[in-house]
């Protein structure tokens, strides 16, 4: 007895150790009680019994591990509650989970078509929690997994919609409240009868509709797209209609949840204690509400009324809400035809036909022979109008968009047709002018702004030079105060000199200007250096430069004559050398003996 007695201790003790080092499984041998968690090997997610809200019923879940408010992302158990604390998960040879109560009663079972020789449970770091077999070499099959029974939340990586070989819908339903996981008033899944699309029910009744894909995007929610932390996909095909999104930044974490008010929510949390932020909401405004303006009508936020009838069409009642009729009924021959409409939500496909290779000039052809079709568009606009997209009833819920990448062809009475395509080129004609008209006044108005700011600076420029003007005129008149000690020429006076300052007369260029030769009236030869327009000297400088030059008197330096400051002109009158400059003979081809050399 004794030996019977150690032998079980030991085999407790094995399976403890085992548990311990394996937290994100449990075998045959093992099983899962009130305080017990299992954890995903990168600790994101833990599995366990828990207690929601204030409740004292206990289920099985999953949440984030590190999340403060351990968000709740699965619940297994969630319309048979555990009424106490005393239940107990575990994993049968079968290959089944199956939960206890303190009776041993079934409370909650998985299911599987297969049998294991080595049936495993395990928590995975996506959030899905799976049964295996421990000798299958393929990780990747499973006998059973959450993800195939979501709750209220769909996890990045877990596939929305519906496996039309199986018949599973991975569908989401809300809570009955904080402290109730059981099956809330709403559930949001994609309706399969006719084509597929995205909606949100209150019970039986439509609440909100995310509408169909495209290719591009879902007719009702151009808003979502790609970004630097967010990436989805959307796969429709003849076994699989399913929408699933994944996150580049592992930092970050993400869920899709459908609430327990009637609300699709994305959050999302960065860790820590940052909390729970919304990215985005469902619906956003009054027009997402199904059905918002009836029949054959937009809505639109941006308007008053809401609602407006589309083209051809008039309204039922007094009640803008209560949808519109056909101005002219269809007479059901080939006088009728079709009226292009753009940027809208394309209408309710319940009941639709729709074939996924066909043209869509096929697709015109088939509606138009058929009385019943009400309208048609292309199924598939990813890479061009393909496919072909057909309603029979009344074309509901529809709603403006500023961004949408589909269009569709109604169809109306002949003479309406005509009547539309007249009054939108008209329409068209005033856009156009009233798009003229602002081109012209926006152009005619920054040419009168370039006109203005040109005879602004032409106006600076201009008194700027009779400032100088007057200024230099001011010091031919007043030389003496100004104390130059050197006399100044008049510009009438330089001119006539140089004969206008003829090329024929230039001694020298450089950086300062050129140098020209001159004969004043009284015969004296002069060399003028005239300095140049593009020089950033002022007058004052220049002023103060003579003056400098001026008081330098030395028998080997060139006499400074006087200088000529009007009209905008800046000069230094010299004597003229007739035996060129001194460097000349120092440096030049003709050279001093070095006796001169040394006396000079």
């Amino acid at each position: 007895m004794e030996a019977f007695s150690f032998l079980l201790l030991c085999f407790s003790l094995l399976d403890l150790t085992a548990f311990c080092v394996a937290r994100d499984t449990i075998t045959t041998l093992q099983s899962i009680s009130d305080g017990d968690t299992l954890v995903s090997a990168d600790e994101t997610f833990a599995l366990g019994i828990f207690s929601p809200g204030t409740s004292k019923n206990h289920y099985v879940g999953i949440w984030y591990n590190k999340d403060p408010t351990k968000a709740i992302v699965w619940v297994a158990n969630r319309e048979n509650p555990l009424t106490d604390s005393s239940g107990v998960l575990k994993v049968n040879n079968t290959g089944i989970l199956v939960l206890l109560d303190s009776n041993n009663s079934l409370i909650w079972s998985s299911n599987t078509t297969r049998s294991a020789q080595n049936p495993v449970a395990k928590l995975l770091n996506s959030g899905n929690f799976v049964v295996q077999d421990d000798t299958n070499s393929d990780t990747e099959d499973f006998l059973w997994q959450s993800f195939d029974y979501p709750g209220d939340t769909i996890l990045p990586g877990q596939k929305f919609g519906r496996n039309l070989a199986t018949g599973l819908n991975w569908l989401i339903t809300s809570w009955k409240s904080s402290d109730d996981p059981s099956q809330g008033s709403f559930s949001y899944q994609f309706d399969i009868d006719g084509y597929p699309q995205l909606v949100l029910r209150e019970g039986t009744t439509k609440r909100f509709r995310f509408g169909s894909w495209n290719g591009i995007q879902f007719s009702g929610g151009p808003q979502l797209k790609n970004d630097s932390v967010f990436r989805f996909s959307m796969i429709s095909n003849e076994q699989e209609v399913y929408y699933v999104y994944w996150l580049v930044d592992n930092s970050v974490h993400q869920r899709l949840q459908v609430t327990s008010d009637g609300f699709s929510h994305r959050t999302s949390w960065s860790g820590g204690n940052t909390g729970w932020t919304t990215v985005s909401h469902l619906p956003v405004d009054d027009c997402d509400y199904y059905g918002k303006c009836g029949a054959y009508a937009s809505c639109d936020t941006n308007s008053f009324p809401m609602c407006n009838c589309l083209d051809g069409f008039v309204q039922k009642t007094t009640d803008s809400s209560s949808g519109c009729v056909r101005r002219t009924s269809l007479s059901c021959n080939h006088s009728d035809g079709f009226v292009k409409f753009s940027g809208l939500k394309l209408p309710d496909t319940e009941g639709t036909w729709f074939n996924r290779s066909m043209r869509l000039e096929d697709c015109r052809i088939l509606c138009w022979n058929n009385c019943s079709c009400m309208a048609y568009a292309a199924l598939d606009v990813s890479k061009g109008p393909n496919g072909c997209l057909l309603w029979f009833g009344n074309l509901i819920d529809m709603k403006a968009l500023s961004a949408s990448d589909e269009d569709i062809y109604i169809r109306m009475a002949g003479k309406d047709v005509e009547a539309i395509e007249q009054n939108r080129s008209r329409k068209s004609k005033k856009r156009k002018r009233k798009i003229i008209i602002a081109v012209s006044c926006v152009l005619s108005f920054g040419i009168l702004i370039l006109c203005l700011a040109f005879i602004y600076r032409w106006k600076k420029h201009l008194k700027g030079k009779i400032k100088e003007e007057t200024e230099s005129g001011a010091i031919n008149s007043h030389h003496d105060e100004d104390d130059l000690e050197l006399p100044l020429f008049d510009m009438c006076t330089i001119t006539s000199a140089t004969s206008n300052f003829s090329s024929d007369n230039i001694l020298g260029t450089g950086g300062f200007g050129s140098v020209y030769k001159g004969i004043l009236e009284d015969g004296q030869e002069i060399a003028v250096k005239r300095l140049s327009q593009n020089s950033s000297q002022g007058l004052q400088e220049f002023k103060n430069e003579v003056m400098h030059i001026a008081k330098l008197q030395h028998r080997n330096l060139v006499k400074l004559l006087g200088c000529c400051i009007q009209a905008g002109e800046r000069m230094l009158i010299y004597e003229f050398m007739h035996n060129k400059s001194l460097d000349f003979f120092i440096f030049g081809l003709i050279q001093f003996p070095w006796n001169h050399t040394l006396f000079i």
